[in-house]
């Protein structure tokens, strides 16, 4: 059964075999569920950085807290031109006011957009007139990483191969290459699969490893809920895909 938290966990054992990862975590929904997942990786001494919505700072700022506690990196999930209409001058100051308020909560030094399908406007479009770092951020997931030498995994879409209805959460510009590689997977048994056999070439790459927490729970009627909501939520990013 995928995208259980007991196959995350699996995914977890496995990752200690490879040399070279990094895990993220974009908390879209539901935060008190990141706080499962960062409990589990805590156990297992294993560290990630988990990305937060602004819509989430106050109402749930002891769950941010407390995944700082254990030991984790919080980041701002900014989606600040999609909020503010494609107004570029009011997306860098809801930037910068929210990542004050997050910063009230906890050390903050990393960001990362929010995809926003539905949207016509990527956020990172803000750093083409303004400078993060000047802000403190040091690093932005999906600019700063050199995706030539690092491996994208993303369960966007629920399936380790949904950059195919993905509108923003890809890296495309790599996607084929990582194809012809043998460097695309379905499911979470593929990619441990893939590790646990230290010759395939997923050695060959450092890995940053992205999911939603909200997708990861015991098999059970909330399962199920998010398995099908899911895969109809695909079916309108396949057609937004499609015509842009």
């Amino acid at each position: 059964m995928d995208f259980t938290i007991e196959k995350y966990q699996e995914l977890l054992n496995a990752l200690k075999q490879h040399k070279n990862n990094r895990i993220r975590h974009d908390v879209d929904a539901r935060p008190l569920y990141s706080l499962r997942v960062a409990q589990l990786e805590a156990t297992m001494g294993m560290k990630a950085t988990y990305y937060f919505r602004s819509m989430h700072f106050i109402s749930y700022a002891e769950t941010i807290k407390a995944i700082a506690n254990l030991g984790h990196e919080i980041g701002y999930h900014y989606e600040s031109l999609t909020t503010c209409n494609g107004d570029v001058a009011a997306a860098y100051n809801d930037f910068c006011h929210n990542l004050e308020t997050l910063r009230q909560i906890g050390h903050v030094t990393s960001a990362c957009a929010h995809g926003s399908p539905k949207s016509p406007w990527n956020s990172q479009d803000i750093w083409n007139q303004h400078d993060y770092h000047s802000l403190g951020i040091e690093h932005e997931s999906m600019i700063d990483t050199d995706f030539s030498t690092t491996l994208y995994l993303t369960d966007t879409g629920r399936r380790w191969d949904g950059y195919r209805v993905a509108v923003r959460d890809k890296v495309p510009q790599h996607q084929d290459e990582w194809n012809k590689a043998g460097l695309s997977f379905h499911s979470t048994d593929d990619i441990i699969h893939a590790i646990n056999d230290l010759s395939h070439p997923i050695h060959q790459k450092s890995l940053l490893i992205n999911t939603h927490p909200q997708r990861w729970m015991p098999f059970g009627p909330q399962w199920i809920k998010e398995a099908v909501m899911q895969n109809a939520k695909n079916i309108i990013k396949g057609i937004i895909v499609s015509v842009r």
